[in-house]
């Protein structure tokens, strides 16, 4: 682990409960980029420096016990204007790196973008960070230019030479994940006609242990650490009465998300735009359980998506000691539900729970269909979900549960 420092300011309308659990989650996310934050300094000032955020004297004091104890890093518990972190880094120097929340956010994001198209988000809000922040000297934006039109004139700034080739990237991807939006939009077009359930909630919650629970899935990924899992997985999955939804995990949320990789993710989110349930999942051992909530609600309301139907889960039941817990968060929360995806405590619930949402619109329906017609079967199988089948010599008999639309569908279609 790297060892260092973070600095947070604290303002008159500063709650401190709020800031105590940024503090907490600010420690959680340095450990996830591979640093150790050793000590915690906060500023209690009456309003923002208009130069550089924090106090000069705090700031100095802060730099020179970062050389003394030789960090190179110095975490900021905020996102900071382009005008400050220039202002900032110039008095740390070169040699000790200043990084605010959304900046650690943004290398924790690259760090486990694993696909083309979690990449190509995450490379987008990265560049749309930096553009403004550029201070002239970036050693890891050179590149071997060459060609006509890619080099300035004589008289051009190397600054303006960077946002130049910064601005000629975010074209290109935006572009690119408009394309890939583009074909996203017509897989869900395809299965428009299936009942949909997206996992949403808090980062670290539990909602891909979950996913690998209900939809069997092996290859989903775990592990004990903020965004573990940036590219939303769909799966077919079929409950206990044989019914069939699809199935998705979607990113994690966080307080303070930035909005440009919100933004970003807009494809990827679609997910939960298309979903007829969410299921919100929260860790029930947080010390924060409101604030996760409010998280939650607030980043859906960004994506348009809080007039959704839902229904809570409280997750990890497992290591809660204190009974008292469970009354106080159902006197809050009267129709959430309570399980645990690591120990599979309850999952029946939840998912009996799903099936009440899915037959809510669901009509039971039969259909006899002569062999000639015997293509159409694929279809039914495809878009309801077909509870019994028997065969005749001259017909095929399917009773199936969907929507009336869905069987006008597929009444359309039988000849």
């Amino acid at each position: 682990m790297i060892k260092s420092l973070l600095l947070s300011l604290s303002l008159p309308s500063t709650n401190q409960t709020d800031l105590i659990e940024e503090i907490e989650e600010m420690h959680r996310l340095a450990n996830t980029l591979g640093y150790t934050i050793e000590n915690t300094i906060i500023q209690n000032k009456q309003k923002i420096d208009s130069s550089t955020f924090f106090g000069k004297g705090k700031l100095n004091s802060t730099i020179n016990q970062c050389k003394e104890l030789k960090y190179d890093t110095i975490f900021i518990n905020n996102e900071i204007e382009p005008g400050h972190y220039k202002r900032i880094q110039k008095i740390a120097g070169k040699k000790i790196y200043i990084i605010d929340r959304t900046k650690l956010i943004l290398d924790i994001f690259t760090k486990h973008a694993k696909t083309i198209e979690s990449k190509k988000q995450i490379e987008l809000a990265s560049v749309q960070y930096m553009m403004p922040r550029l201070i002239g000297q970036w050693t890891h934006l050179e590149r071997q230019m060459g060609g006509i039109g890619t080099r300035g004139g004589p008289g051009e700034k190397q600054i303006e030479i960077d946002r130049r080739l910064l601005r000629s990237d975010i074209t290109k991807l935006k572009k690119d994940l408009l394309q890939i939006e583009i074909q996203r939009k017509t897989q869900r077009k395809s299965r428009k006609d299936i009942f949909k359930v997206a996992l949403v909630g808090y980062t670290n919650a539990g909602k891909s242990s979950i996913f690998k629970n209900l939809s069997g899935y092996k290859k989903t990924y775990i592990k004990d650490e903020l965004f573990a899992t940036l590219d939303t997985t769909t799966k077919n999955i079929y409950l206990s009465d044989n019914t069939k939804v699809l199935l998705s995990d979607t990113v994690g949320f966080l307080r303070n998300l930035p909005t440009d990789l919100i933004a970003s993710f807009r494809s990827t989110l679609g997910e939960i735009r298309d979903a007829d349930l969410l299921l919100k999942v929260i860790d029930i051992t947080s010390t924060d359980i409101n604030g996760h909530m409010k998280t939650i609600d607030d980043t859906l309301e960004i994506l348009n998506c809080h007039k959704k139907k839902s229904l809570i889960v409280f997750n990890k039941i497992d290591k809660v000691e204190d009974e008292n817990i469970y009354v106080k968060i159902k006197s809050k929360y009267s129709n959430s539900i309570f399980i645990s995806s690591l120990k599979k405590l309850n999952i029946n619930i939840l998912i009996n729970s799903i099936l009440k949402y899915t037959n809510e619109n669901l009509n039971l329906f039969s259909l006899k269909i002569d062999y000639r017609n015997a293509a159409i079967i694929d279809f039914i199988y495809t878009l309801t979900t077909v509870m019994s089948r028997k065969d005749s010599y001259d017909k095929i008999e399917l009773e199936f549960k969907c929507t009336q639309e869905t069987f006008n569908k597929i009444k359309k279609r039988v000849k």
